[in-house]
C-alpha cells in the first residue's frame, strides 16, 4: 500500500540538507585534484562552478514550488520532457548520488586516520550502515541530526577561514591564470559537483512545510552561503601551504590547517571533514532513495519501491536499496573515478532541468502554478544550458562515455520494462507536437487559399486512352476548385540516332501547337484544357523542363513501379520527383466511377498540405466525404491521440469538402496500413523520394501496390516543406 509522506521539514531543516549534500567531497577532497589542474586559479574555478549552478537552482526551484513531490529532479523532468528522459534522469542521478554518498565515506576516513590508525573501508561500511538506520527511522530524525552536523561543521570550518585568513600570503596567487582558460574549464568542471547537492533538498519536496516559501529560500541561501564559503576556503587553503604539498595530499585542508592553527586546527578540520562527509552521505541517502520511490509511484521501476512503513513513514525498501548499493561501492569499486563518471552526468541532469522549465512555461499548461518563477526566464535557462554543455566537453573521454551508458542502460530499462505500463508525455512532447501541427495547419491553411492552380498531365508511350482520360479527369477536378487550367502532353522518347521534329525542341509552352481536341477536352471537363505532344531523347528532362517553362503547380503522372535495376540505380520516376519544380502526384490508375470516400492515409507523421488541397478538391468535385485516417502504434498515449483529435478538428474546419476522422491503433507495421488502405474507395498517401525509396520500396508504393482502389502518391515540392530541422521534430513527435 502506497501513501503521501509528511510533511514536517522546516526552513531550517532545507538549509541543512542542501548544505549538508554539498559540503563534502567537494571542499574537502576535490581541491587537490584542481589545484593539480589550475593551480591557484582552483579559487575562481569555485566561484564560476557556483555562478554556473544558479540557472538550474532557480529552474528547479520553481518547479518544486509548482510540483512539491517526492523525487525532485526525475518528477521535473519527466513531467517536462516526458517518461523516457524521466528515466534517465531519475536512474542517472540516483546513481549519481550514491556513488557521491559512498565517495564522501571513503574520502572522509583519510581525515580520521591523521589523528587514529582506522582501515578505511570497515569504518566507512559502519557510517553507511548507519545511515541506512537513520533515515528508515524517518525524515524527520534524519532533518534534526542534519541540523546538528551542518552547524558544528559550519563552526569548524568559520574557524578555519577566520584564523587562517591573517596567514594568507598574496605570493601565493601568483600565476592565477598561468594554465589558461583550458585549465580553468576543467578545473570547474571538476568542482561543479561540489554544488550538486543544492537542489537535492527538492527531492523531499513532498515532506517540506510551505514548500512555496521555504524551498526556494533553502536552494537559493544554501547555494549562496556554500559559494561564498567554498572560496574562502579555498582562498586560505592556497594562501597558506605549498601548491605542490596541496596537490599531492588526501587530505589538502588539514595540510592548511597545520599551517595556520596548529595542532587544535587539524584537530577541529579532522572533526568537520568527518562531519561534513557524514552529512554528505546522509544526505545522498535521504534524496537519492526517494527516486526509485517516485520512479515507482509512476510506474517505471517495480511498485515495491514507492511502498512506505507504516511504523516509519519513510520508503524503506529505496532507502535500503540504496544504502545497499553505496555499501557495494565502497567494498569493490574505485569511488572516485566512479565519481567523476556521475559528476558528468550531474552536469547533463542540469542541463536537462533548464530544458524542463522551458516546457513547463511553453506548454502553459493549466495545473503548472509555481509559488515562485525563476526571473529572467528564459535567458537564465538558456545560459545554464550553453554552460552545462561547454562543462561537459571539459570531463575527459571517460566521464562522457560513463554517462553514455548511464543514459543507454536507463533508457533500456524504460523500453523493455516502463514503457508498456504507462499513458503520458511530457509537456515538452505535447508543446513540440501542438506547436508542429500548427505550423501545418498554417501551411495547409495557405495551400487551400491557393488561386489558379494548374496541372500538367505528363503521359508517356503506352497510356491508353481510357487511363488518359482518368488521369485528365482527376487533373481537372484539382484544377477546376482552384480556378486553374489543365495542360495534357504526350511525351515520346525516340533513340539518341533519329532526329526530332520542331515540337521537341520548344524554348517555352508557347511554341508547342495544341491539337484541335483541345476544345473538345475543356468543354468536356468544364475547366480549360490544352493538348499537346514533345518528342525528344531524354523523357525525363523534357518533363521536368516543361513543368519549369509552364510555371505548372502540380504535375500529375501514372505511376510506373521500377523494377530490380530501378531500386537499386534509380527509376526515371524518382528522378522526376527530386528535380521537379512542382508538387507530383503519381496515379496508380483503377477504374472508377462515383466515389462516396476518399481516404487520406498518415502513417505517424503531419498530413502533407498538398495531399489535403488535393483530397479536399477531389472531394468537393466528386461530392464525396473526406476520411482522415491517422495510423498510431497500440503503445501511444491518451495524450497522443487527443492531440491528434484536435489536429483534426482543425484540418477538417479548412476543408470545404465534409470530413470524417479516424485514430487508428496499429502495430506500427507495414501489413496493418495495407489493411487499411484496402478497405478504401479512393486513397492518397504522401510519398517522399530518398535513398529509402531507391534501396527498397517506400511504404506508400507498398500500400498502394496493394490495394485495389485508385491511389494517389503526393510529393509536395521543398518549398512547401519544412526543412531538414522542421522533418525531424515532425518525425519525432508524431
Amino acid at each position: 500500500m502506497t501513501k503521501d509522506l509528511e510533511r514536517d521539514l522546516g526552513l531550517p531543516a532545507v538549509l541543512a540538507i542542501s548544505i549538508g549534500a554539498m559540503i563534502g567531497s567537494g571542499i574537502f577532497i576535490l581541491p587537490a585534484l584542481a589545484i593539480d589542474t589550475a593551480g591557484p586559479g582552483v579559487v575562481l574555478a569555485y566561484l564560476i562552478a557556483g555562478v554556473l549552478v544558479v540557472p538550474a537552482a532557480l529552474s528547479k526551484s520553481e518547479m518544486a514550488t509548482a510540483m512539491p513531490e517526492a523525487g525532485g529532479t526525475y518528477i521535473y523532468i519527466e513531467r517536462g520532457m516526458g517518461p523516457l528522459l524521466g528515466t534517465i534522469a531519475g536512474v542517472g542521478t540516483w546513481f549519481s548520488l550514491a556513488f557521491k554518498g559512498a565517495l564522501a565515506l571513503v574520502g572522509g576516513v583519510p581525515y580520521l586516520l591523521i589523528e587514529f590508525d582506522l582501515p578505511v573501508e570497515p569504518v566507512a561500511i559502519g557510517l553507511a550502515i548507519v545511515l541506512i538506520l537513520v533515515n528508515v527511522l524517518g525524515a524527520k530524525q534524519t532533518g534534526r541530526l542534519q541540523i546538528v552536523i551542518v552547524a558544528a561543521m559550519l563552526a569548524a570550518l568559520g574557524w578555519f577561514v577566520a584564523g587562517g585568513a591573517p596567514a594568507v600570503e598574496t605570493a601565493q596567487f601568483d600565476g592565477f591564470f598561468a594554465d589558461g582558460a583550458g585549465g580553468l574549464l576543467a578545473a570547474t568542471g571538476l568542482v561543479f559537483v561540489s554544488y550538486a547537492g543544492v537542489t537535492k533538498v527538492a527531492s523531499v519536496a513532498e515532506e517540506v512545510e510551505n514548500p512555496g516559501r521555504n524551498i526556494p529560500l533553502g536552494i537559493l541561501g544554501s547555494l549562496l552561503v556554500t559559494t561564498i564559503l567554498y572560496v574562502l576556503i579555498v582562498a586560505v587553503m592556497v594562501g597558506v601551504a605549498p601548491l605542490d604539498e596541496l596537490a599531492d595530499t588526501e587530505t589538502p585542508m588539514a595540510i592548511a590547517a597545520e599551517a595556520t592553527l596548529a595542532e587544535a586546527g587539524v584537530i577541529a578540520v579532522v572533526i568537520a571533514a568527518v562531519l561534513a562527509l557524514v552529512s554528505t552521505a546522509n544526505a545522498g541517502i535521504l534524496s537519492s532513495s526517494r527516486y526509485p520511490f517516485a520512479m515507482s509511484r509512476d510506474g517505471l521501476v517495480p511498485g515495491l519501491f514507492a511502498v512506505v512503513s507504516d511504523r516509519f513513514g519513510t520508503p524503506t525498501t529505496a532507502i535500503t536499496l540504496t544504502g545497499g548499493v553505496m555499501i557495494v561501492l565502497i567494498a569493490f569499486v574505485p569511488i572516485l573515478e566512479i565519481a567523476k563518471l556521475a559528476s558528468a552526468f550531474q552536469i547533463l541532469v542540469f542541463v536537462l532541468i533548464n530544458f524542463a522549465l522551458i516546457a513547463f512555461r511553453r506548454a502553459d499548461l493549466d495545473d503548472y502554478d509555481p509559488a515562485f518563477e525563476s526571473p529572467l526566464y528564459p535567458a537564465v535557462q538558456l545560459f545554464g544550458i550553453a554552460s552545462g554543455l561547454v562543462l561537459l566537453t571539459q570531463m575527459g573521454r571517460e566521464a562522457l562515455l560513463g554517462a553514455i551508458v548511464i543514459t543507454v542502460g536507463s533508457a533500456g530499462w524504460y523500453w523493455l520494462y516502463a514503457r508498456p505500463r504507462i499513458d503520458r508525455e511530457g509537456a515538452a512532447v505535447e508543446t513540440m507536437r501542438r506547436e508542429a501541427g500548427q505550423r501545418v495547419i498554417e501551411r495547409t491553411e495557405a495551400s487551400l487559399d491557393r488561386d489558379a492552380y494548374d496541372v500538367l498531365v505528363a503521359l508517356t508511350e503506352g497510356t491508353s486512352e481510357a487511363r488518359e482520360r482518368r488521369l485528365i479527369r482527376i487533373a481537372a477536378d484539382v484544377a477546376r476548385k482552384h480556378d486553374g487550367r489543365v495542360t495534357v502532353v504526350q511525351f515520346d522518347e525516340v533513340p539518341d540516332q533519329v532526329p526530332l521534329d520542331y515540337a521537341s525542341e520548344i524554348q517555352s509552352p508557347a511554341d508547342l501547337e495544341f491539337e484541335a481536341q483541345t476544345d473538345q477536352l475543356s468543354a468536356s471537363f468544364d475547366v480549360p484544357v490544352r493538348y499537346g505532344e514533345i518528342v525528344s531523347h531524354d523523357t525525363r528532362h523534357a518533363i521536368v523542363n516543361f513543368a519549369a517553362h509552364d510555371d505548372a503547380d502540380l504535375l500529375l503522372m501514372e505511376r510506373q513501379p521500377g523494377g530490380l535495376r530501378h531500386r537499386f540505380i534509380g527509376s526515371p520516376v524518382e528522378w522526376i520527383l527530386r528535380r521537379a519544380p512542382c508538387d507530383v502526384v503519381l496515379v496508380e490508375d483503377r477504374p472508377f466511377d462515383e466515389i462516396d470516400t476518399i481516404t487520406v492515409l498518415a502513417d505517424q507523421s503531419p498530413y502533407d498540405p498538398a495531399k489535403v488541397r488535393i483530397a479536399d478538391a477531389l472531394a468537393s468535385e466528386m461530392d464525396a466525404t473526406i476520411d482522415l485516417v491517422y495510423a498510431v502504434e497500440g503503445a501511444s498515449t491518451g495524450d497522443f491521440e487527443r492531440t491528434i483529435a484536435d489536429y483534426h478538428a482543425e484540418l477538417a474546419a479548412l476543408c470545404t469538402a465534409p470530413v470524417t476522422t479516424e485514430i487508428v491503433e496499429t502495430d506500427g507495421s507495414a501489413r496493418d496500413l495495407i489493411e487499411l488502405g484496402r478497405s478504401a474507395e479512393f486513397l492518397i498517401m504522401s510519398r517522399t523520394p530518398g535513398l529509402r525509396n531507391e534501396l527498397r520500396d517506400g511504404l506508400a508504393d507498398r500500400v498502394i501496390e496493394s490495394v485495389e482502389c485508385p491511389a494517389l502518391g503526393v510529393h509536395a515540392h521543398e518549398s512547401d516543406r519544412p526543412g531538414l530541422l522542421g522533418r525531424l521534430v515532425e518525425r519525432f513527435v508524431f
